[in-house]
């Protein structure tokens, strides 16, 4: 799957404006399913099994990323901007980034630290003090080659860090995109609707519509999630670890997690000797938040793929955590149906 994730996280699409990712999985799932495009831009798909069960599972995923929306141009020639999701102004300083759908390169710049105030240089940075330098010479330059509501995202190379790892943008959530085009490729065990959902990153605002639409009766939510395993860090302040497997949330800002699915998840872990482990401290939330609360309620779990700078150019998972984050949801789409 590894050259698949490459290919999904190099697309860019900020939220509301999927159609880049949203066109190369229905390139590579096109032949396998069913689907159709909701009118949020969701994509939405029907995979036959070899069963059918009278229980409807549904298996999502987000296809957006974290980013930007150029708001002004100044008259120097350079873009006010501000963020599109939750992104932290101190990673984003001296970023490279592209510009609008012809991606012109630009650069985030910030005031220069020797015009700054004692008490400036002390506080963290915010978007508001921030622009984008494309290089032009002024306004006018500028909007020849820029538009307001043009996205800026991230310009980042997908690239391995020794034998096991890899850094990307946009790893949250084409992980999860990657392992449910795998499992569309391959026949499921039972009848599954896989969504491939938009605007997660600013509300979970796709998966609203489609589980309305789809209605299952249980829902499996692919996600990546912060782990902050670094040296300093201690005890549940770690949140989850790279290399320990997958993450099966039981509680996030948003979702209490269905307590027979979660314990299922590791019964399967346990039996088909993965690693597995949870989030150690209830924090962030994800599409389950909506689904879960949706039409009649529906029965969720979240599998998550442990991931260093979450929100950055600079996302880092280990790629034994994510072959086996695909392994635990095939086993989970095999039994959650014959609940």
């Amino acid at each position: 799957m590894k050259n698949l994730l490459k290919e999904l996280c190099l697309a860019d699409s900020v939220s509301g404006d999927e159609s880049g990712v949203r066109n190369i999985i229905i390139e590579k799932i096109k032949d396998f399913c069913d689907y159709r495009v909701d009118p949020l831009g969701s994509l939405i798909c029907f995979r036959k099994g070899r069963k059918t069960s009278d229980k409807k599972l549904m298996i999502c995923a987000h296809m957006d990323e974290v980013g930007f929306i150029v708001t002004a141009v100044n008259t120097d020639g350079t873009l006010a901007f501000d963020m599109v999701g939750g992104v932290d102004p101190s990673v984003t300083i001296g970023r490279q980034v592209t510009v609008g759908k012809n991606h012109i390169h630009g650069v985030v710049g910030s005031t220069a630290v020797h015009n700054l105030s004692k008490e400036q240089r002390e506080k963290a940075p915010e978007m508001k003090g921030l622009y984008i330098d494309i290089g032009a010479e002024n306004r006018e330059d500028a909007e020849k080659y820029v538009n307001l509501g043009d996205c800026v995202y991230f310009d980042s190379e997908f690239t391995e860090l020794g034998e096991r790892r890899i850094k990307s943008k946009a790893i949250d959530d084409r992980a999860g995109c990657a392992m449910m085009i795998r499992l569309i490729r391959e026949e499921p065990e039972y009848d599954t609707y896989f969504v491939f959902n938009v605007q997660e990153e600013i509300g979970l605002r796709g998966s609203r519509v489609s589980a309305f639409s789809v209605q299952p009766d249980f829902a499996i939510v692919l996600e990546s999630t912060t782990a902050s395993d670094i040296d300093g860090v201690s005890g549940a302040k770690k949140v989850c670890e790279l290399g320990k497997g997958p993450v099966v949330s039981f509680m996030d800002r948003s979702t209490v997690y269905d307590r027979e699915l979660y314990k299922l998840a590791f019964d399967i872990a346990k039996e088909e000797n993965l690693p597995c482990q949870t989030k150690t401290m209830i924090a962030g939330g994800n599409d389950a938040g909506a689904i879960h609360i949706t039409g009649k309620g529906i029965c969720t779990v979240a599998v998550s793929v442990p991931c260093r700078y979450l929100h950055s150019a600079s996302c880092v998972i280990e790629t034994d955590d994510f072959e086996n984050s695909y392994r635990l949801v095939k086993n989970l789409s095999k039994r959650i149906p014959e609940l």
